[in-house]
């Protein structure tokens, strides 16, 4: 009979990236059926409460503390998984123990050792988050704000108190940017260039970076922004500020700009502050294609094509193909680490005339009235699947369950994945998935995409080639796999209509 076990450890405080990791570890551990590694804020509380892990001795933790909880097949497993990671939390704590005398402790003690800063990036859970940021923005510097549950009233409360003193505020939630060359948190090696952006979305600015690297280009600085800064209640904030930034910046010559589409009334005011600069600009809303743009912008309907009219050419793309012999079924299962990756493969089914459901449904690509509503794109870095676990681009593994599920489902033809690398990632997604998948087929091709370069800590050449060695398709660009999984599904669904005609 399964039982759960709880582990406190006071005063402890990693940094969620590492949590992240180090509760992978710890489910995978011999007999542990669910964990997570968190800290004790009220909102972990609960994803804890949620996943049906907390105890009692998790229940009395306060925010500064750290949970361990787990729940495993028997008493023997969970005694023997609570030692197991005990011995993987006093790792760090050895490492720390180490370099304690001399790493600095606050903000204000960083800034001394290193004077010429001028952005700090947090990570520490939502509840502490803004307290950090307003530290950050006493000192002069501007914050990226990675953490996430930080209410809404927080942020544009710090928003509005940065943009007084000239200080950007980048997030909350924001997973990636590149400022200066310099990858930070979910991001690419990208070489610089002459190309801005200013991006709401983490894997869209890294999947427009990557393919504007692969084609030769380079980025001057990537802006992220927080996937809230387009809503009405924040009024693009951030967005407006990094457009100025990039507008007086003389080494960007062209900008790009993505997000989901935002409030008509915030998109109006951005793209008003667009036709104030002579730059070129590209405006990717995705999902959003009826809006009038000024005489200096032009609209992509996908990050492929968002990356082209930045670069001003179209990006050479690999025949690759489908066998017909692979696909069994009409539909294709769509199953995403990255959510505007997701988002982008329904906006490319949508332009099809292809009907797509979706647990994160993209306006303008819903499913169409009349048509076969088969296809389904799952993004499952959302909620649903996150809570309490880490995110699939730190552990591939969430994605394990639902493929499993894929390839017994005989309607489906096609199982679509994205892959995305860069740092913060997992250090072998593709081998992962590859290993998951072995020579398993049933009928089922396995169409990919790979987000990323070869200058990744997961060089992207390698990553394609073991994919390739299990027959995964991989096109050059997630629209260009969204497209090819479609075209293979179409060619089953003639072959079923003939089939059944005879």
């Amino acid at each position: 009979m399964s039982v759960i076990r709880n582990e406190v450890r006071r005063a402890t405080y990693l940094d969620s990236i590492i949590l992240m990791r180090m509760s992978r570890e710890i489910a995978a551990l011999a007999g542990v059926e669910e964990a997570g590694l968190i800290m004790g804020t009220p909102a972990n509380k609960e994803i804890l409460r949620e996943a049906g892990i907390l105890g009692p001795e998790g229940e009395k933790a306060e925010a500064g503390d750290l949970i361990l909880a787990l729940r495993a097949a028997d008493p023997a497993a969970a005694e023997t998984a609570l030692t197991e990671a005990g011995h993987l939390l006093d790792r760090p704590s050895t490492l720390g123990a180490a370099v304690a005398a001399d790493a600095p402790r606050t903000l204000r003690a960083a800034l001394r050792e290193l004077p010429e800063a001028n952005l700090a990036l947090i990570s520490v859970p939502g509840d502490f988050a803004v307290a950090e940021a307003r530290k950050a923005l006493d000192l002069g510097l501007h914050a990226m704000i990675f953490s996430d549950n930080v209410p809404l009233a927080d942020e544009v409360a710090l928003k509005r108190e940065a943009r007084e003193r000239g200080l950007m505020v980048m997030g909350p939630d924001c997973g990636t940017a590149i400022i200066a060359g310099v990858p930070l948190a979910f991001a690419n090696v990208v070489p610089r260039g002459d190309i801005g952006i200013v991006g709401a979305s983490g894997t869209g600015i890294q999947e427009i970076s990557s393919l504007i690297a692969r084609a030769g280009g380079g980025v001057s600085h990537a802006i992220g922004t927080g996937g809230r800064d387009l809503k009405a209640e924040v009024g693009a904030i951030t967005t407006l500020m990094a457009i100025d930034a990039l507008d007086a910046d003389a080494a960007t010559n062209h900008v790009v700009l993505v997000s989901k589409p935002p409030a008509a009334d915030v998109a109006r005011r951005v793209l008003d502050r667009i036709a104030a600069t002579t730059k070129p600009f590209t405006v990717c809303f995705i999902g959003l294609s009826d809006f009038a743009l000024p005489a200096n912008a032009r609209a992509a309907p996908t990050l492929k094509a968002a990356a082209e009219l930045a670069l001003g050419r179209p990006l050479a793309s690999r025949a690759a193909a489908v066998s017909p012999l692979h696909v069994r079924g009409p539909y294709v299962r769509g199953l995403f680490a990255g959510g505007t990756l997701c988002s982008e493969a329904q906006v490319v089914f949508a332009a099809a005339g292809a009907a797509v459901s979706s647990n994160v449904p993209v306006p303008g690509a819903a499913a169409l009235a009349g048509a076969p509503a088969g296809h389904t794109m799952i993004d499952l870095g959302d909620d649903e699947f996150t809570r309490g676990r880490p995110h699939p681009m730190i552990e591939p593994a969430v994605r394990d369950g639902p493929l499993t599920a894929a390839l017994a489902d005989t309607n489906v033809g096609v199982v679509l994945v994205d892959v995305v690398l860069g740092y913060g990632g997992h250090a072998d997604p593709a081998g992962h998935l590859a290993q998951v998948l072995g020579a398993r087929r049933d009928g089922v091709a396995i169409v990919a995409s790979v987000t990323g370069t070869d200058a990744d800590p997961q060089p992207r050449r390698e990553q394609v080639a073991k994919l390739e060695a299990v027959s995964v398709v991989v096109a050059d660009s997630n629209a260009d796999a969204a497209a090819l999984a479609l075209a293979a599904a179409g060619r089953a669904n003639t072959r079923e209509r003939g089939a059944a005609a005879r």
